[in-house]
């Protein structure tokens, strides 16, 4: 079916780049596009609709109707010097915004770097967020046109059209004369009209998913006389209990018989047949029968389709094909899709309880908010719910993700107060950069603890729609993705319960610090081991012994809970063993026929639960870990207290809010005193010129065409010179081809020196001998030289270089590195095997304060070797947080800048040496999130 939202994208010079799918202020879809000559039939009608306030508005006197020329002056541009766009519902035009550019003088020009800009918005879809996303996108058109500044004149009484303007956050200047508003504002982003944008995309996709969730009327489209069917299945589920009597619900099957009732629901033929309107469709039919299906339901004006039907991304290219063309068919009509092949959704507000789905019963209500993208795991989620009796907000399981993300729920959970805490299973990223941003604001309010599914392979589910630049994600970038985001990441669905359930019920730590108290000395040392593996400072375990009462139990709880220098309690319990409860009978720990016989001790459970109310009260969490207990835990489910039937399970879940709670405090803290400092000896300007110059060197040009892109390694000299222009100075080398060229060379450098080869095979391998040390005069040198040419087959092939002696201390390594999909990372090790061999390593996204790379340089496992170890000198950390510091700022401010790697950087106890480095540059990135709103199109 075609695409009526494009307009003759045929057309010469036609800038198709610039189409793009919106999400208006009330939750609704849109699509802006450029206008064409074709356009002029829509155009018309538009204005037709327009009222005659609003055309008074726009061109200051009475204005019925357009005239030929006027049509003609509207619909033809050269999308240079003139450019107009349309926002576009269902093939009509809702909205227009047109610029010309204008020289000093506010004449016509083809040169000049102002333009005047004006706005049209239909009278019934103002207030809807129309004109502020078209603005977004026309300051991006002008600007890559060349335009830096937009001027407009607005009468005083459209306060509306001032609104604006003026609330879009750009540096502006308004006058008024001869009773008009004269706005002028620059183009340039500033950080308050990001914010602004930013603000505005919270809300509208929070609102979107909000209609989604609380609709006014379900339709199922595919209900079939077979019970067994999935749509007769969802049309089950929506009539449950659960179903509010206000809310119609409406089955379709386009063979149904006039009359036709299944499950009490009158069936019709095709939902434009239905009386009323409907804000959510569920399409259930065949995937040959799904493109009529939406554009019925756009006809009727339905605001969401939640689409279970498979046959898409799932199944290869061409499904990938009917994947897109389905959501442009959706979003042209105002729809938002959850799916293909989607499991559905679950909302469990008791005012607009919603089972959109195929599970058979809706969760209890709770706080969890819970997104995936697989069924099957959408299953097990809620399946481990219901047996923990944990409760559950809304859900969400979406299949192929075409349009409706993991992104839209987290900004919608943000605003939901009954969501405590968000659950997700992620197997791919559509937005990683835009996941980061919204997960780290989420994340400062409510916990986010995330499965991340092919953590090793990086291979993904069939039919996930992701750019190209986030399919292979290492997992290194992944967890730092999550750290600086405060996303707390767990291996499985058992571990994402056990620490969401924590969560959830208890208070966040204090610190580090447990208590563990409890009847069994056994699994009391097992949970202090797990304690210390995992990070933990565990007191010694107080053993209560197996004949521990209730009162035991309570009067250890409250020791440890008053104990300021505790921030957790651990309490373990078994069956108290060797009383009459739990006799030891024939091979058992049960006795069947003893009727005082249980799996617990009920005062235990009520000291428990006092002890629970106690540690609320302190703000400290307490959670159980038992052996062969199983109604324990449920006696404590309405006291929140966690209970765990394996020590090591416990313990990460207490780990993991120790780890959380640590990084709200340190969140919370650099947002009063993190910074980026301001450094000395920076010229981007002139790092700028060696870029470009690199740019463009026919070897660069001739890259672009190459499989990878345009990544071009700078020689050593001028990866040397740039560096230099940021303060980064590498110490220098001289070729070394044979021994009169070193000796010369050590004789300028001065000695001591080393002798080093630099091959590619052979650069950082000292395990290779190719490397000589202190060489002090002259004959050691040129004996080195001799052994190496020898060892090395020659001293040519293994590009032997001199180099002045770096004083001794830790060798590191610092790199920064562009992944096109989340950003700039800076990382650092230590140089050797902690980096290579064992992943020591660790990472940060750019651009980093003063704060993060402190923590960086301390987050390696290898860190101690900087800070004294075993007596050794403390090496000069300040002089390497700068070092990152300036490599941050470089990639940042000059995102041609690809990669930098500086290895080894020897950081000494007064000063460091960068001894290697190597530069990478390529052509500038596409930075999305920095660009006007606009929908994902994958």
């Amino acid at each position: 079916m075609e695409d009526p939202a494009v307009a003759n994208p045929e057309q010469p010079d036609y800038p198709q780049h610039w189409e793009a799918d919106v999400l208006l202020r009330d939750g609704g879809t849109a699509r802006i596009r450029p206008i064409t000559p074709d356009d002029a039939g829509r155009l018309v009608e538009f204005y037709e609709q327009v009222s005659d306030q609003s055309k008074y508005f726009r061109f200051f006197a009475p204005y019925p109707r357009l005239s030929d020329k006027d049509v003609r002056r509207f619909t033809h541009h050269d999308f240079v010097n003139r450019v107009g766009l349309a926002v576009v519902v269902r093939d009509h035009f809702i909205a227009t915004v047109r610029y010309d550019r204008i020289d000093a003088e506010g004449r016509p020009s083809e040169t000049g770097t102002d333009a005047e800009v004006a706005f049209l918005v239909q009278d019934a879809h103002q207030g809807r967020g129309v004109a502020s996303a078209l603005l977004e996108h026309i300051a991006a058109v002008a600007q890559e046109r060349g335009i830096r500044r937009f001027q407009a004149e607005v009468l005083p009484e459209n306060r509306k059209m001032v609104k604006v303007f003026t609330d879009a956050g750009y540096t502006q200047h308004r006058s008024f004369a001869d009773g008009v508003v004269h706005l002028e504002f620059d183009l340039e982003q500033t950080d308050r009209s990001l914010a602004v944008m930013r603000a505005r995309e919270h809300r509208a996709e929070a609102r979107s998913v909000q209609r989604l969730l609380t609709p006014r009327s379900v339709a199922v489209i595919g209900v079939s006389r077979t019970p067994q069917t999935v749509g007769r299945a969802i049309l089950r589920d929506l009539l449950g209990d659960h179903a509010p009597a206000d809310r119609p619900v409406y089955a379709v099957n386009r063979n149904a018989a006039p009359g036709t009732e299944l499950d009490g629901v009158p069936v019709h033929r095709s939902i434009l047949d239905i009386p009323g309107p409907v804000d959510l469709a569920v399409i259930a039919v065949p995937e040959g029968a799904v493109p009529a299906a939406v554009a019925e339901c756009g006809a009727h004006g339905v605001q969401g389709l939640v689409v279970v039907t498979a046959g898409y991304a799932e199944t290869g290219p061409e499904g990938r094909d009917r994947q897109r063309a389905l959501v442009r068919q959706a979003r042209a009509a105002g729809m938002r899709v959850i799916g293909p092949n989607a499991f559905g959704l679950i909302n469990t507000d008791p005012q607009h309880p919603l089972n959109a789905s195929l599970a058979p019963r809706l969760p209890g209500r709770g706080g969890f908010g819970i997104f995936c993208q697989s069924g099957a795991i959408g299953v097990a989620l809620l399946e481990a719910a219901h047996k923990r009796g944990l409760g559950v907000s809304s859900f969400a399981s979406v299949g192929n993700r075409s349009d409706v993300s993991g992104n839209d729920f987290l900004q919608y959970w943000a605003e939901d107060e009954a969501t405590q805490v968000v659950l997700l299973y992620l197997e791919s990223f559509g937005n990683p950069r835009k996941f980061t941003r919204i997960a780290r604001r989420l994340a400062a309010v409510k916990p986010v603890v995330v499965v991340k599914g092919a953590r090793h392979t990086g291979s993904l589910p069939p039919g996930h729609a992701v750019p190209a630049t986030a399919t292979g994600l290492r997992d290194a970038t992944v967890d730092a993705l999550f750290e600086q985001a405060g996303v707390t990441r767990v291996s499985t669905i058992t571990e994402l319960y056990d620490t969401g359930e924590l969560l959830a019920q208890q208070p966040l730590p204090p610190g580090d610090r447990v208590a563990v108290v409890g009847n069994s000395d056994s699994l009391g040392l097992l949970t202090y081991d797990a304690l210390l593996s995992a990070g933990l400072r565990p007191c010694t375990p107080v053993d209560l012994t197996t004949a521990a009462t209730g009162e035991n139990f309570r009067i250890a709880l409250d020791v440890a809970l008053a104990d300021p220098s505790v921030d957790a309690v651990i309490a373990v319990a078994i069956p108290p063993i060797g009383t009459s409860a739990h006799a030891f009978m024939g091979g058992r720990l049960t006795g069947e026929d003893d009727p005082a016989m249980g799996s617990d001790d009920p005062e235990i459970a009520a000291a428990l639960l006092e002890a629970g109310s106690r540690a609320r009260e302190l703000g400290k969490p307490l959670l159980l870990t038992h052996l062969a207990l199983t109604d324990l835990p449920v006696r404590l489910r309405p006291g929140g207290i966690p209970a765990y039937a394996a020590p090591e399970r416990a313990v990460h879940a207490l780990a993991h809010a120790v780890h959380y709670a640590q990084w709200r405090r340190r969140t919370a803290e650099a947002e009063e005193t993190a910074r980026v400092p301001e450094l000395d000896r920076i010229d981007e300007p002139g790092v700028r010129r060696l870029v470009e110059a690199a740019l463009s060197t026919r070897a660069a040009v001739a890259a672009r065409t190459q499989p990878g892109g345009a990544r071009i390694t700078l020689p050593e000299a001028e990866a040397a010179e740039l560096l230099a222009r940021y303060g980064i100075d590498v110490s220098p080398v001289r070729p070394a081809p044979d021994e009169e060229t070193a000796v010369r060379a050590a004789g300028a450098l001065g000695y001591p020196v080393a002798l080093k080869a630099t091959a590619p095979h052979l650069r950082h391998r000292p395990d290779l001998g190719s490397v000589r040390l202190d060489l002090t005069d002259e004959a050691g040198l040129r004996r080195a030289h001799h052994e190496l040419d020898a060892l090395l087959g020659g001293a040519a092939q293994a590009e032997l270089v001199v180099q002045r002696m770096a004083p001794r201390g830790v060798d590191t390594v610092i790199a920064a590195t562009v992944d096109p999909a989340v950003g700039a990372i800076l990382s650092f090790g230590l140089a050797g095997a902690p980096a290579e061999l064992l992943g020591d390593t660790a990472h940060r996204l750019v651009p980093a304060t003063d704060q993060d790379v402190a923590g960086l340089i301390r987050e390696v496992r290898a860190a101690p070797l900087l800070f004294g170890w075993r007596g050794a000198e403390s090496v000069d950390t300040d002089a390497l947080e700068e070092l990152l510091l300036r490599v941050s700022q470089l990639v940042d401010d000059v995102p041609e800048i690809a990669s930098v790697d500086l290895e080894p950087v020897v950081v000494a106890p007064h000063g460091l040496a960068i001894l290697g480095a190597r530069v990478r540059v390529a052509p500038l990135p596409v930075r999305s999130d920095l660009g006007p709103r606009a929908m994902s199109t994958l």
